[in-house]
């Protein structure tokens, strides 16, 4: 029993040792991505023209940049939590293997003593032939056999003892020396914030006097984004509609095609009271056909365009990729619209939006984000063409393209291009929208995509 509940704490312990590592090694993969973030949003608001018409795309990026910056400062000093915690640990085993080392060491130098005082080491012959009789004479040799095998089992692991004690003082110096450079990071990190939020600031004080102007301005974007919700949703709710249709037609076919084999009679539409069997199957047969036609020529794709270049390691399952899925559009990019509800503090106005919006540089592919047929192509005035892509039961949606590379019914890889972003020729900005939809229920796409 004690064997076992020993086993049981070993293994514990192992499990919350390795937790630890592995919960700081993701710490320092997440500032990775954010400071990668940090310098794709840098770079986009350097390439923005410093003009009237542009001092919003400008704010947006200068606050997704400060976003990021705070989120990095929150994961490096959880890092420097965790580093502390492992840096305790470490001292904490040391101490203890320490003190087993005593015991070990003074248990050697007894029986060193004891060993001694017998004078087993003086004569170890004559203590073997001086017993009473063979017997005691063999049972003799065989102590002092297991005598010294003991001896040199105390020995072994007291130098094994010490090799582990030297191997964790030098990890505990790693430790401490990750937590001295995380901690000097930090201070950077906060430094760099500071500077940034005095960037925004002077960015809101350039134009004072224009807050009605700029309040407008983003009143007409949010009116512009509810006919965009409104009419993204209306066609997201119509391809759910069209699918399911479709699915419950095969079904029937599929069902038809059963009752067939069995040599049962065809079952009768509820609506009709005819069979469904040849009717439908025909009809279906036609739908599969035609899409299929629509996929055999598949998009065209530019040779050398980073969309067909990058592999992506995903599940096949949509669901399970949540937080890996590539970003919809390559090249240098940064989020600039939040999903949901959003206060803009500079100008007093609330807005709203069923996806996130993001900046890309000028000519950037937008691709699709995961494998899935092209559901529907569309073009909307104020946002150019549009392309639905459904995978399964989830569907997502890309706006902003021009030069656009496939069609309905087209199959499409991860990553692949449907087209170009469109760049506003007199700004210089290039944006796109993109949501994420489970049927008829708009998800948060951020959380989904790779940083």
């Amino acid at each position: 029993m004690k064997k076992i509940v020993l086993l049981f704490l070993l293994h514990a312990i192992a499990v919350l040792l390795l937790s630890q590592t592995l919960q700081i090694e993701s710490l320092q993969r997440q500032q990775q991505g954010l400071k990668e973030e940090i310098r794709n949003t840098n770079k986009l608001y350097l390439n923005v023209k410093k003009q009237t018409a542009t001092i919003l795309d400008r704010i947006n990026l200068i606050n997704s940049q400060i976003a990021a910056r705070k989120e990095l400062i929150d994961v490096q000093g959880r890092e420097i939590d965790a580093l502390r915690k492992e840096e305790s640990r470490l001292e904490g085993e040391i101490a203890g293997l320490n003190k087993e080392l005593k015991k070990k060491q003074g248990y050697y130098a007894d029986a060193m003593k004891g060993m001694l005082n017998q004078k087993f080491s003086r004569n170890k012959l004559l203590f073997i032939l001086s017993g009473k009789s063979v017997g005691e004479s063999l049972r003799r040799m065989q102590y002092l056999r297991e005598y010294s095998k003991r001896q040199k089992t105390q020995a072994e692991e007291i130098k094994k003892q010490q090799a582990e004690i030297k191997e964790k003082q030098a990890l505990l110096a790693k430790a401490k020396a990750d937590k001295e450079k995380a901690q000097a990071s930090l201070r950077e990190e906060q430094k760099r914030l500071q500077g940034e939020e005095k960037t925004r600031q002077s960015e809101v004080s350039a134009v004072r006097g224009q807050e009605r102007q700029l309040q407008k301005t983003l009143q007409e974007k949010q009116q512009r984004a509810n006919q965009l919700n409104a009419l993204i949703e209306k066609l997201i709710t119509e391809e759910v509609a069209r699918h399911e249709r479709e699915e419950e037609a095969m079904r029937k076919v599929e069902e038809a095609e059963r009752r067939k084999r069995a040599g049962e009679k065809p079952a009768e539409d509820s609506r009709t009271g005819k069979s469904s069997g040849v009717e439908n199957r025909a009809e279906t047969s036609a739908k599969t056909e035609e899409r299929a036609s629509g996929a055999v020529p598949g998009p065209r794709i530019e040779t050398g365009s980073t969309a067909t270049t990058e592999t992506f390691n995903l599940s096949k399952d949509f669901a399970a990729n949540k937080g890996k899925l590539p970003m919809p559009v390559t090249g240098t990019a940064a989020i600039v619209g939040n999903f949901g509800a959003n206060k803009h503090n500079e100008w007093d106005v609330m807005t709203n939006s069923n996806g996130i919006n993001i900046q890309a540089e000028r000519g950037a592919d937008i691709r699709t984000v995961f494998d899935g047929e092209v559901s529907r192509v569309y073009s909307i005035p104020w946002v150019n063409t549009c392309v639905i892509v459904r995978h399964g039961d989830y569907y997502t949606f890309y706006s902003n393209l021009y030069d656009v590379f496939v069609k309905q019914g087209n199959k499409v890889k991860t990553g692949q291009s449907l087209g170009r972003i469109f760049t506003d020729p007199d700004t210089g900005v290039s944006t796109m929208h993109f949501e994420l939809w489970q049927k008829g229920n708009k998800l948060n796409p951020a959380p989904w995509i790779s940083r």
